[in-house]
């Protein structure tokens, strides 16, 4: 369990249970927003955690679904947590909401699992090469939205060190590797950072051969992200240019799983991933 609880994750456990609440009284969600006097989209963010819930509110809900009083707390707390702030929520200026709910996803997750096509991925970043990277691919950033949304990515890193550690797992596509990134020099550094952080024992960390030949992630990167509790299903994280998805249904879980495992099995190991990026930093040098 992180040492910060995520108040995503409050939101999104509070969020399940008033759909499971739902489901077991037989009710759609048409049906409850007409009793509660909501539409259907409200409720839908609601039972998604898009949206939050006030205490007050949520007793309404209770009321509806005859929630006895002796089980009533544990959710209204859930309710009162859910509305506290995360760290993250003091760069609002510069945070994406759907960026925002990874990192507050992040702040509770026990491990995570990313396959990335084209770049380092943000938890490995080095300063310099999230400074390059933020540069290129949002040019109209001043300065000092650049330096704040960079100051984010370090924040983000701490996950990997705290009392509770991250459990990563990252798989590179051999472009990354190829891929120059700011300077040479920033990109050597990139290259040594991931050597170093690579031998944490929390990270394991992984280059995809362009031998590997086709594969089914080729459709682009991705993130799993799972956590310590068993109510609460691992999600999986989709970037793009302008936003990002999240996908929660079982079924989606265990296809970008399953292929989660087919590329850790067709990567190079450990070992020789370190070799790799060693004879590259040396060219760089």
């Amino acid at each position: 369990m992180a040492a910060d609880t995520s108040p995503t994750v409050r939101r999104r456990r509070l969020a399940s249970e008033l759909r499971r609440l739902r489901i077991e009284h037989g009710l759609s969600m048409q049906e409850v927003a007409e009793r509660m006097e909501l539409t259907a989209a409200s409720v839908s963010r609601i039972e998604t955690g898009r949206r939050g819930i006030r205490p007050r509110d949520l007793r309404a809900f209770l009321d509806m679904y005859g929630v006895p009083e002796a089980d009533r707390e544990p959710l209204l707390a859930l309710s009162r947590e859910a509305r506290q702030r995360g760290w993250w929520q003091n760069y609002g200026d510069v945070l994406p909401g759907e960026y925002a709910t990874l990192i507050g996803l992040e702040a509770e997750a026990t491990s995570l699992r990313t396959y990335q096509q084209t770049l380092v991925p943000g938890l490995l970043q080095t300063a310099d090469y999230a400074r390059s990277v933020i540069a290129a691919t949002r040019p109209g950033d001043t300065p000092e939205e650049v330096e704040r949304r960079v100051s984010v990515r370090m924040e983000r890193q701490k996950r990997l060190t705290d009392d509770n550690p991250l459990e990563l797992s990252v798989i590179l596509g051999e472009g990354v590797v190829r891929q120059h990134v700011g300077t040479a020099q920033i990109t050597a550094d990139q290259f040594k950072h991931l050597i170093e952080v690579g031998r944490r024992p929390n990270v394991m960390l992984q280059i995809l051969p362009y031998r590997a030949g086709a594969h089914p992630a080729m459709t682009g990167s991705f993130t799993v992200v799972g956590f310590p509790a068993s109510s609460d299903l691992d999600v999986i994280y989709l970037e793009n240019m302008s936003s990002g998805l999240y996908l929660e249904d079982a079924t989606d879980v265990r296809r970008y799983v399953s292929v989660f495992d087919y590329l850790r099995a067709a990567a190079l190991s450990p070992a020789d991933t370190t070799t790799m990026l060693m004879d590259t930093q040396n060219n760089l040098a």
